[in-house]
């Protein structure tokens, strides 16, 4: 029987010759491996769709970078039903099913915790894009489906382009639920804040930038991460996020950026399988092993 077996997809679970990025992820699992086994613990690391892995032999499996789920969701959804019933997950099912689907940004908002002025848009929604922005009176926004990641189908829109993504939001609409959000300008002036917290408890935070004349500060469209010490007012509002969430999450990352009132809100609240930086900071890394021992 294995303690904790830490999930990842095939590309990095043994990448011969790994370039920077997977080698950040080798180098994230490995301190989290070694604060796990300094607590006693023993560890495997393997990807999640593994057909030969037997998982009633793990307590505890921990999401750390399953990064190809969003694009096999259908897959990954019945993996998750199987698999919770032969070991724990971490964070646990309900979160991660709620988590997944990004409407839980309106329970967030129902909750009192800023978000981005959103408009939830349904399968089988019969408006165009030009008559759900003419309900609004933005004329800057960000589309994007409710279930994704690494910036899929993420398109900055305006009046003078909005005709040509009416096809694909077409496509997109007939088989899943989309969000509609106001452009917020500081996004590419200011960038976008990751602050990691374990426990509850914030841990470190960095500064996600965009590439100039882009607006996605993800590293697959040359985004850049930089250090950044938040403010303890910032800390109490990403720290306030968590603490909404029930069961209580082992790690979270809040993502947060600046509104066009210059008010701190939430872009993201990841549970699932974010990116924690360990490297950037690895104490962070002893904080997770502390607030993981506690279920045990």
């Amino acid at each position: 029987m294995v303690d904790v077996t830490l999930l990842t997809d095939a590309r990095y679970v043994n990448p011969v010759n790994p370039d920077w990025y997977k080698q950040n992820i080798l180098d994230d699992d490995k301190l989290v491996r070694d604060a796990l086994v300094k607590r006693g613990l023993t560890v495997n690391r393997i990807n999640w769709d593994s057909k030969t892995y037997d998982w009633s032999q793990t307590r505890f499996a921990v999401f750390r970078t399953t990064w190809d789920y969003f694009d096999r969701f259908k897959e990954f959804s019945g993996w998750l039903d199987h698999v919770s019933t032969q070991t724990h997950l971490i964070n646990p099912l309900p979160l991660v099913r709620w988590n997944i689907d990004k409407h839980y940004l309106r329970d967030l908002q129902h909750a009192g915790i800023r978000i981005p002025p959103t408009v939830f848009i349904e399968p089988g929604d019969k408006f165009t894009l030009s008559e759900i922005l003419a309900q609004t009176t933005w004329t800057d926004c960000i589309l994007k489906p409710a279930i994704s990641g690494a910036a899929r189908h993420t398109y900055r829109l305006t009046k003078g382009n909005i005709g040509e993504h009416e096809e694909i939001f077409r496509h997109l609409i007939a088989n899943e639920s989309l969000l509609l959000q106001e452009f917020q300008k500081p996004v590419v002036e200011k960038g976008e804040v990751a602050y990691m917290l374990f426990g509850g408890k914030f841990s470190h935070a960095v500064l996600k930038k965009a590439k100039p004349g882009d607006f996605r500060v993800q590293d697959d469209f040359g985004g850049t991460v930089h250090e950044y010490i938040p403010t303890q007012k910032e800390i109490e509002f990403a720290e306030q996020a968590v603490a909404f969430c029930k069961p209580s999450p082992v790690y979270a990352r809040v993502d947060a950026i600046w509104n066009n009132q210059d008010e701190l809100c939430v872009s993201e609240l990841e549970l699932i399988e974010p990116e924690l930086w360990f490297r950037k900071h690895p104490p962070a890394a002893e904080m997770f092993a502390e607030a993981f021992s506690k279920l045990l």
